[in-house]
């Protein structure tokens, strides 16, 4: 089912990769699409890129649009709402893509029944490959999640899931862009380390993340699996991994992940 138009309140980067993602998969037109923006400059890049319509007024959006994503920073997300809460209706269905609020933030900010969408996208949204992850609120409908998880599918893969899910998420999708990309850095460090002049290894690092994601992916074959297939006894991958293990690898990456959730929790605002 679409929808007539869509409203984005906030147009930075995470907004930008949502409409090119509308917009390839032609979901909406260009005229359908509506985006508050303080900056002027960035309102006519969009105007001019996209060719959306924009404002700089955020209960205007709300005022023409009944899906709205909420696309600010969460230091700023309780003077927007208290901007808009007088413009909202029953029939708005608003989608919050803010990092750490909860949707209990929202409800407590926003008229009785106000039917919200909370969806975590990762930085990947820009080339089109995010991971979304999708939770619904009080009030909102089970029609609403099926129509977010289509609106974030042109960004990527987008799945459902509960609330209490989320400040996991946070810590392995959401900032897992952070952490793939260190290990990148660290294996072209390593190719150098050995003689590979530095643009063949980052090359060689970069592709080979890729390609095993791809293989795992398209084959269905467990990490173990894959790294079972690779690993001949006595040989040369088996020795590096022996290292890792040796230096904790695993275990470094679990207390990676385990500190960010914590992080995550501690920083929750309701």
């Amino acid at each position: 089912m679409k929808r007539q138009g869509i409203g984005f309140i906030g147009g930075g980067m995470m907004a930008e990769a949502l409409i090119r993602g509308f917009l390839n998969s032609k979901l909406y037109k260009p005229t359908e699409i509506l985006v508050s923006e303080p900056n002027g400059e960035r309102r006519l890049y969009l105007e001019e890129f996209y060719g959306v319509s924009t404002t700089s007024e955020n209960p205007t959006v709300l005022q023409k649009k009944t899906t709205v994503i909420l696309a600010v920073k969460p230091q700023v997300m309780e003077g927007v709402l208290a901007e808009i809460k007088d413009s909202v209706t029953p029939n708005h269905l608003l989608i919050s893509i803010a990092a750490g609020l909860p949707i209990k933030f929202y409800e407590k900010r926003l008229p009785e029944g106000t039917r919200l969408i909370r969806v975590m996208p990762n930085t990947c949204a820009i080339v089109g490959k995010a991971v979304s992850v999708i939770s619904k609120g009080s009030f909102a409908l089970d029609e609403d999640l099926e129509f977010v998880k289509r609106l974030f599918s042109t960004i990527g893969l987008a799945l459902i899931s509960e609330e209490r899910y989320m400040d996991a998420v946070t810590a392995l999708s959401g900032s897992g862009p952070a952490y793939v990309a260190l290990f990148v850095e660290a294996l072209t460090d390593a190719g150098v380390l050995v003689g590979l002049p530095r643009d063949l290894a980052e090359t060689l690092a970069l592709e080979t993340v890729r390609g095993t994601a791809e293989l795992m992916s398209q084959t269905k074959k467990s990490p173990y699996e894959v790294k079972s297939m690779v690993s001949s006894p006595g040989g040369t991958t088996i020795a590096a991994l022996e290292a890792l293990y040796e230096k904790g690898f695993p275990g470094v990456i679990m207390s990676a992940i385990k500190k960010a959730y914590l992080r995550s929790l501690e920083l929750k605002v309701e």
